[in-house]
């Protein structure tokens, strides 16, 4: 039987600690998954790829190390450096292949801002021209401040439509500037989180625990933006080199015939318009500034890499030593809970000689007790550790103490209640947890009866002396008699003979139950009316009542009657006793 339940109990802890196991394995699934969500998300809306620099801010946020903090700012460097020259690069690409629309709203948004952009020249020409005269002649200092208007009129008007134009995607260049903007403000307005050490938080075994979850989900973020770097890397590298084989691939001149020899080629730029000339050596500069660019990308992109693995590395160093950490508290807990059970055999082998059995399992116990408590306080505070304010010490004293001391400090309350108007008082014949007597004793903490029979042999003292502790008055419930008169209903039952009227019998025997009851049935139904008027209850009766029931050997006479709880046993011998009269006088004769 015990091996079985060793068994079960190892069964279960194996489940447990699958479940443990599975719940940690799975912990970061679909975290991750949102979070590449977020950031394909981000991705999509945004004009340029930030997701390094995301990643590099979120992993800044947790580095609380002087090491990681180091690490931290390298990575915030490298990665603001390659969007500087992501931003750069698109904003050149985007002035240089700006076209206006052929036709539709976007046409008309570019023909409406240029001809506000010739309006706004024509103003400032104006508004020079009135300055001038404004010197000389007063009255066009009016037409100067008209003038003025009109012109911040005209610049209003312009950025309005200039933000028409970009909201509606047909001015690539002021979006990047937009994004670019806001990116800058981020940077700058990065609020720098203290950092807190980790050194004073591996004290106790709950923190170690949590630093090395902590740490272990550190490494996978580090990992995964490692990878990302890695990533970044090799696509720009690749569109290095497609961009460097399509410049050394492109034609020199742009009527698209290839040039044979340098010669020609010098003959056709002989020929070439000079502005054609500018405009297509001018974005060949763009390109080659772009190859040079994203050389750059690529190098802050695989540095970038380098210190996400360093970083690493760092923090698996640091998970180690709180492993470290951890194993040396769980080998406390481990050799506390040895020492218990070696103290505990002890102490059993020690007391094993003493004579008296009683004695030695009391004593047994109570030194078992005490050290496992020493254990278990011990252990506690490995896990926890001590608490550091006097509130939490006041809070855990009061509340051990509370729990400690909870019987008595119900049971002295108790006492009040019992002391009051409907308590109990010496001589009271109560009913208290199904023990019915008479009380002897209130004392603070307990109530002593003089225990007077159950049910069945209400009345009669059994000599025992039954205690309460007062809790049952705030707890339980308990019956007081005396406040009624001690009145119960009791019954009795008759079997009535085959022979004679079995109607007329149960009514003889109803009269001489009423008149040996009468004056306990007055008396009761006086104090249940006071009681009734106090509470506004309807009245209740207390004459007897006579059901007849078939038996297996004729009818049974059920009779309820009122009595006095002290006197149940004697008024039921002397309703017997009338009952056998009645039943023994000749059929036909009447109760007198």
């Amino acid at each position: 039987m015990r091996r079985a339940k060793d068994l079960v109990a190892l069964l279960v802890a194996a489940l447990l600690l699958a479940c443990v196991v599975a719940s940690y394995l799975t912990r970061d699934a679909a975290s991750g998954r949102i979070a590449a969500k977020k950031t394909a998300a981000d991705s999509q809306t945004s004009p340029i790829d930030q997701r390094l620099i995301r990643s590099a801010r979120q992993m800044a946020s947790v580095a609380d190390t002087n090491d990681e903090q180091a690490l931290a700012g390298e990575a915030l460097r490298l990665s603001d450096h390659e969007l500087d020259q992501a931003f750069a690069s698109a904003l050149r690409e985007a002035a240089a292949t700006s076209t206006p629309a052929a036709s539709g709203p976007l046409k008309q948004l570019a023909d409406r801002i240029a001809e506000l952009k010739k309006r706004i020249t024509a103003d400032q020409e104006r508004i020079t021209k009135l300055t001038k005269e404004a010197a000389a002649n007063a009255a066009s200092a009016n037409h100067l401040e008209l003038a003025k208007a009109q012109a911040a009129l005209d610049e209003d008007e312009l950025e309005d439509a200039q933000q028409d134009l970009a909201r509606q995607g047909g001015d690539q260049h002021a979006t990047l500037e937009r994004a670019l903007q806001e990116h800058e403000e981020a940077q700058h307005a990065a609020p720098q989180a203290p950092k807190v050490a980790m050194a004073g938080l591996t004290a106790t075994m709950s923190d170690q625990i949590r630093s090395w979850l902590s740490l272990g989900d550190r490494m996978h973020q580090l990992e995964a933006a490692g990878e990302q770097a890695d990533n970044n890397a090799s696509k720009l590298a690749r569109e290095h080199d497609a961009l460097e084989k399509l410049i050394s691939h492109k034609p020199v001149a742009d009527n698209g015939v290839a040039a044979a020899s340098n010669e020609a080629s010098d003959a056709d730029d002989t020929e070439e318009d000079p502005a054609d000339m500018l405009a297509r050596l001018r974005r060949l500069s763009d390109q080659r500034k772009t190859l040079a660019e994203l050389d750059k990308r690529v190098q802050d992109s695989q540095q970038l890499a380098d210190v996400y693995k360093r970083w690493n590395a760092v923090v698996a160093t640091r998970r180690r030593s709180v492993a470290h950490l951890l194993l040396g508290s769980l080998a406390a807990v481990f050799a506390i809970l040895l020492a218990v059970i070696l103290i505990d055999r002890t102490i059993r082998h020690a007391f094993s000689r003493l004579t008296d059995h009683k004695r030695l399992h009391q004593m047994r116990v109570i030194a078992s007790i005490s050290v496992q408590f020493v254990g278990a306080l011990l252990i506690l505070l490995i896990i926890f550790g001590p608490p550091n304010q006097i509130s939490t010490i006041i809070g855990l004293a009061t509340a051990g103490i509370t729990v400690a001391l909870k019987d008595f400090i119900v049971a002295f309350f108790g006492w009040f209640t019992l002391m009051g108007r409907n308590g109990l008082r010496v001589g009271d014949w109560v009913e208290i947890n199904g023990v019915g007597g008479e009380v002897i004793e209130i004392g603070l903490l307990r109530t002593v009866l003089l225990e007077m029979g159950n049910w069945a042999t209400t009345g009669h003292p059994t000599g025992r002396r039954v205690a309460f502790v007062n809790s049952f008055a705030i707890e339980g419930h308990y019956f007081n008699f005396s406040t009624a008169g001690q009145w119960l209903w009791d019954e009795l039952q008759v079997t009535l003979p085959a022979a004679g009227n079995p109607y007329q019998m149960a009514q003889q025997i109803r009269q001489t139950v009423e008149r040996v009851t009468e004056a306990d049935a007055t008396a009761a139904e006086q104090d249940w009316e006071r009681v009734t008027r106090q509470y506004g209850t309807r009245p209740f009766s207390a004459k007897p009542a006579v059901d007849l029931r078939p038996g297996l050997v004729g009818l049974n006479v059920i009779v309820r009657y009122i009595t006095r709880a002290p006197q149940r046993s004697e008024v039921k011998s002397r309703l017997f006793e009338a009952i056998v009269d009645l039943l023994h006088k000749p059929a036909g004769s009447t109760a007198s």
